[in-house]
């Protein structure tokens, strides 16, 4: 398996795309940055993220490299946390399963790839990936492909492989029910996008 971080970082952040049918709504907990179903994310989960992504930048020189920040940088945490969860519901619900073999496996073939054990903290800055979340990273990059498989099974073609994800995964996030915390700004359906919000200052520090 040829895994690059980099570019698999931004397929993630490309499965937002399938969250388009969500609404935007108050959660049932103030302290709740995201719920699935009865599932949350808490906006100390997303601050230990945020917090574990700018330790790891002072820890490496990061010249040249183009990182998020601020609202960027949270929203794509946000989006991150609550996409891995659609895709591991969706995958379970149609019994895809990913074993801890097959993370380890994936992982060790990305890390060989950027140049060994030296090397990957860089490559996971550049990438913006919090090294506590490496493993639930390749699990959502596991399942999105193993959807994909799926959907091709299912009759899907390579131009369209990618509509069929998304309306497996959106199926599932209305069955469940989404709601997303205001403070993180407004989803937008049009670009599966969170437009960010005022009231997202103070929510979450990135300094």
């Amino acid at each position: 398996m040829k895994l690059e971080i980099s570019q698999t970082a931004k397929k993630i952040t490309a499965f937002v795309s399938i969250a388009a049918v969500l609404l935007l709504a108050g959660c049932s907990s103030p302290t709740a940055a995201f719920t699935v179903g009865k599932k949350s994310t808490t906006i100390n989960d997303i601050q230990k993220s945020i917090d574990n992504i700018l330790a790891s930048r002072r820890s490496v020189d990061i010249t040249g490299m183009n990182l998020q920040n601020g609202s960027a940088l949270i929203q794509n945490q946000v989006q991150f946390f609550l996409i891995s969860q659609l895709l591991a519901d969706t995958s379970n619900s149609l019994g895809i399963k990913v074993t801890a073999a097959e993370v380890a496996t994936a992982k060790a073939a990305a890390t060989k790839q950027v140049g060994g054990d030296k090397a990957l903290p860089k490559a996971l800055v550049g990438a913006g990936i919090d090294p506590t979340t490496l493993d639930l990273y390749f699990t959502s990059v596991l399942y999105s492909q193993k959807l994909a498989a799926y959907a091709q099974q299912a009759g899907a073609t390579a131009a369209n492989q990618g509509a069929a994800i998304t309306s497996l995964v959106s199926a599932m996030a209305t069955k469940e029910g989404v709601t997303v915390n205001p403070r993180y700004g407004k989803w937008d359906p049009k670009t599966a996008n969170i437009v960010p919000a005022d009231t997202t200052a103070g929510a979450v520090k990135t300094k």
